[in-house]
């Protein structure tokens, strides 16, 4: 998790959503529990919105499928 840590770091350092986007979704994958998957799968949406990503369709329907209605 620290190398993803470091990544995401970098990623918000250089302002780079759509890296932003792919180490969220990596974040909500590895999670230990619903909560916190949920909790990366939100910001992984929210950067797909602002960067008008195709992403952002399927991050919402994952967050619906988990009762987390954006």
């Amino acid at each position: 998790m620290k190398d993803l840590d470091a990544r995401m770091i970098s990623a918000h350092e250089a302002n780079d959503r759509m890296a932003l986007i792919k180490l969220y979704s990596e974040a909500a994958d590895g999670a230990n529990d619903l909560d916190a998957s949920c909790f990366y799968l939100t910001h992984a949406y929210v950067f797909a919105l602002e960067a008008g990503a195709p992403h952002a369709q399927d991050l919402h329907a994952r967050l619906k499928q988990h009762g987390r209605e954006a």
